[in-house]
């Protein structure tokens, strides 16, 4: 690298310095040089900002660190773009270093000013454009901070009110099951002593023992192909069909002579008890003893019906709380090998709040992707934009698509709403920092800058938008496998504001 004195007449046909006199002109050359530099780097970031570089001829790219790795942000050929120690105006107030990485794609020739000289050339040709200067770049930082913050917090907030509603219903569940199972506990002991009281002999209570085991089982037969077929907290019985099956019991109990036929009969038909069950124990027990038995068999399946209660509620507690840990990732490290499978269910679990009866959630899951390497953490806080702004475009009323499939060498995430479509003339702006088309105060604009930054700077993905009427679809892009990246977060989110080449490298 040689330096060589500069010409006046070439830094005025450069767009950065054409309003400067000939006396500023020169100032530059006496305090300047022209430097050739070969193909390579020419400064790199982090390293002490020395020196203000103004491209005079040949191109260069602009990169910035994103953890082990150097992130092409642009680069250009065209005369007049800069780099380099561009904050020195703000003196010791910032850390002096390169805030990214310059290199010549071919052999080029700059105009080199030093870091000192260029804080005195701000200092006394441009002391009002510095001011505004210094209050623009702090402002922006803080601006930046403040809605950061609140838009963290009002996803915590939202996240926290329906994570709180999701654990109300069956911790409240499991306290009324425990108050009736109480209740039914004591029940079940005096129906047992009037058993043992109207049994003549030990066979046949034997046998009656065996009947009840036999209801228990059947009972948790019934349970099990109710969840598997609706879900943990479908119904158990399935109304319609069973309400005749319950009134055609109802007949069989009164006809032995067993009273509340009607309360007892919807226990018995939950537990797949039919007639012919009924039928067969009343062949095997005398019948002055029967209403006695079928009372405490359906007090014994009540128990029973009550703890799965208990059991159902206490599960669905601790699948909130698992999905809790999954969506923040509180216990984990940061960066990690995860299963996109498991950060979406998390994140719908912890967003259920958010899901109205006219909501329909479609999982087209391809369980046969391999895991990824990411911020799952933040990763999570993408799906809750996307999933977020899905349901707002809908109102709540709609069919919300999550899709997984493999895509070469990357893992495909697509989003699809139902909702009006974004118009065209908008669809470019909506990954812009505080774009936002919902009413004020109800939206910052930062939700779909946020997840472009982690989706694209962050894991060296993709995130793209289609829409039309009817059918709008994020696109998460991301590699199945990579380097650690653990950059400093405050420095990626920097990497928004440099996106443009036309006065700046």
């Amino acid at each position: 690298m040689t330096g060589i004195p500069c010409d006046v007449d070439e830094l005025r046909t450069l767009f950065l310095f054409e309003k400067l006199d000939e006396k500023q002109l020169q100032w530059l050359c006496d305090h300047g040089s022209v430097e050739t530099i070969p193909v390579g780097p020419v400064f790199s970031e982090g390293e002490p900002a020395t020196c203000f570089y103004v491209l005079l001829e040949g191109e260069v790219a602009l990169y910035r660190r994103v953890g082990d790795e150097d992130v092409e942000v642009t680069r250009s050929s065209s005369r007049g773009v800069y780099g380099g120690a561009f904050q020195a105006y703000l003196g010791d107030r910032v850390r002096q270093v390169y805030t990214q990485s310059m290199r010549a794609r071919v052999q080029s020739r700059f105009f080199v000013l030093s870091a000192d000289d260029f804080a005195q050339l701000m200092q006394d040709w441009f002391p009002m454009a510095q001011h505004l200067l210094e209050g623009l770049f702090f402002g922006i930082n803080n601006i930046n901070q403040v809605v950061g913050q609140r838009e963290r917090l009002l996803a915590l907030g939202s996240l926290s009110a329906g994570l709180t509603h999701e654990l109300n219903n069956p911790a409240a569940a499991a306290v009324r099951a425990t108050a009736t199972l109480r209740e039914g506990v004591a029940k079940a002991r005096t129906d047992w002593t009037a058993v043992i009281k109207a049994v003549k002999n030990k066979e046949m209570l034997d046998l009656v023992l065996v009947r009840e085991r036999d209801a228990v089982a059947s009972l948790a037969v019934t349970t099990k192909q109710r969840r598997k077929q609706h879900g943990l907290h479908a119904p158990k019985t399935s109304a319609l069909d069973d309400s005749d099956r319950e009134d055609e019991l109802s007949d069989w109990l009164e006809d032995h002579a067993v009273e509340e036929s009607w309360n007892l009969a919807p226990t018995l038909v939950a537990a797949g008890i039919d007639t012919e069950w009924l039928d067969g124990l009343a062949g095997e027990v005398e019948s002055a003893a029967l209403p006695t038995i079928v009372r405490w068999l359906s007090g014994t399946l009540e128990v029973q019906m009550l703890l799965d209660d208990i059991d159902d509620s206490t599960t669905r507690i601790s699948t909130l709380v698992k999905a809790a840990k999954q969506y923040s990732q509180m216990d984990r490290a940061p960066y990690q090998t995860v299963d996109v499978h498991d950060l979406l269910t998390s994140t719908l679990l912890m967003m259920s709040g958010k899901f109205g009866p006219e909501l329909t959630i479609v999982k087209e899951f391809d369980r046969s992707i391999p895991p990824i390497s990411g911020y799952a953490a933040e990763l999570n806080q993408v799906w809750t934009n996307l999933i977020d702004n899905a349901i707002s475009a809908m109102d709540g009323a709609g069919t919300l698509t999550l899709r997984t499939r493999r895509e070469d060498d990357r893992v495909l995430v697509e989003i699809g709403d139902t909702g009006p479509g974004i118009p065209p003339e908008i669809r470019e702006r909506i990954f812009q920092p505080f774009f936002t088309t919902k009413p004020v105060g109800e939206g910052t604009g930062l939700g779909l800058d946020i997840s472009w930054r982690v989706v694209v700077n962050r894991h060296h993905g993709d995130l793209t938008v289609t829409s039309e009427p009817g059918s709008t679809w994020f696109r998460v892009a991301l590699p199945i496998s990579g380097e650690q990246l653990a950059g400093d977060q405050a420095s990626v989110e920097q990497l928004s504001g440099v996106q443009s080449l036309k006065e700046q490298v």
